[in-house]
């Protein structure tokens, strides 16, 4: 049996292996079990926390529900933090990932503060198939086009504003722009209605993970593209469906700080050996 925790950021879930002493090797096929809500211990994203190469408390590997090991996961770090936090009664941590350190600390009334670090907003950083406009990009589909904004927080996503948050049919928009030919990589898809400039409502398709209750890079990618088109200054309430995030983007360095809660909802083991590894 194999220990893990099930925890979650505003909604978006997790099942965190702990593999720092007893190493834990996932193939595509595995993580895709695990995160089965019918035959697995289900969660949007599977995460295992390794030993650090680098000058860091400990390494986050992240594989979306799809099996798909990607670069980054802004809730995810803030669970991993408080885990690490309280595991031994600090106020400050860094993780290493794909995408780069990150730093992170307590901030009070449950909440945890990740440094995100520097968005990237050139079309290679996102990436796209070639070079365009990242602020203000022409997304034509089937039978619509939308006006979007490009950004990488480390993932890809492709951020779209709107009227109405509540009535976008995400569950078709979303895979539709997952998987357009502007994004080599496939994307991350945040619709946005800026309700005031200070607050954004954010619904989120993930990559990899379909619609989910909260995304912490796409709070990042909202609060950038908001401020790139005009819309919101460098701070801002994210609402998304989970929850409330804050997201700041500090003008002196261009780094992005998110804020939010996590959760522990409960540990348990799993028979990874007998997990349906072909459903």
């Amino acid at each position: 049996m194999t220990a893990f925790y099930k925890m979650h950021g505003l909604g978006n879930d997790f099942v965190v292996f702990d593999a720092r002493e007893q190493g834990l090797v996932l193939d595509e096929a595995l993580a895709r079990a695990i995160a089965d809500r019918r035959h697995g211990v289900g969660c949007d994203q599977v995460i295992v926390i390794e030993r650090p190469e680098r000058a860091s408390e400990a390494f986050m590997r992240i594989y979306n529900a799809d099996g798909d090991e990607v670069e980054a996961c802004g809730n995810a770090a803030r669970c991993v933090a408080r885990f690490l936090m309280d595991e031994n009664d600090e106020t400050r941590v860094t993780i290493d990932t794909r995408s780069g350190l990150l730093t992170c600390q307590d901030a009070d009334g449950g909440l945890v503060t990740v440094d995100m670090g520097q968005p990237g907003l050139g079309w290679k950083d996102i990436p796209l198939i070639h070079e365009m406009d990242t602020a203000a990009i022409l997304l034509q589909l089937e039978n619509q086009e939308f006006m979007a904004t490009a950004v990488s927080m480390g993932n890809p996503h492709c951020v779209i504003f709107t009227g109405n948050a509540e009535s976008v049919p995400l569950g078709k928009l979303g895979p539709e722009i997952e998987h357009h030919g502007f994004f080599p990589a496939r994307t991350n898809v945040e619709f946005v209605q800026a309700l005031t400039p200070e607050r954004l409502r954010m619904r989120v398709w993930e990559r990899g993970a379909g619609i989910t209750q909260a995304c912490g890079t796409g709070a990042c990618a909202a609060l950038v593209a908001a401020y790139r088109r005009g819309l919101s200054p460098r701070a801002a309430e994210v609402i998304l469906d989970g929850g409330v995030l804050n997201i700041a983007w500090r003008a002196e360095d261009d780094h992005i700080l998110m804020t939010g809660p996590t959760r522990c909802a409960f540990k348990g083991d799993v028979d990874l050996a007998s997990l349906e590894v072909g459903q």
